[in-house]
């Protein structure tokens, strides 16, 4: 069960990646975005361990991954 989760927490952060560097954003930025929207704890490396599967996403960042990276859930949550 632990394995599980923590291979859709990487498959979940791997598409946090490419849907970033899809739209051009570096992980500075992505996090500037964040905190300028009262997340203040989506720093560079939260954002770089969430992306590599070594951090927990909260579901108030999913939402908010969602709106920055303008995509929908299904490509945030696809494995």
């Amino acid at each position: 069960m632990l394995q599980m989760a923590s291979e859709y927490r990487k498959a979940i952060g791997n598409n946090i990646r490419c849907l970033r560097k899809k739209q051009g954003l570096s992980q500075n930025q992505l996090s500037a975005q964040c905190q300028v929207r009262g997340f203040d704890r989506l720093t560079r490396s939260a954002i770089g361990k969430i992306e590599v599967g070594q951090r927990r996403i909260q579901l108030e960042e999913l939402k908010l991954f969602r709106e920055l990276l303008k995509t929908t859930y299904d490509e945030l949550l696809n494995e």
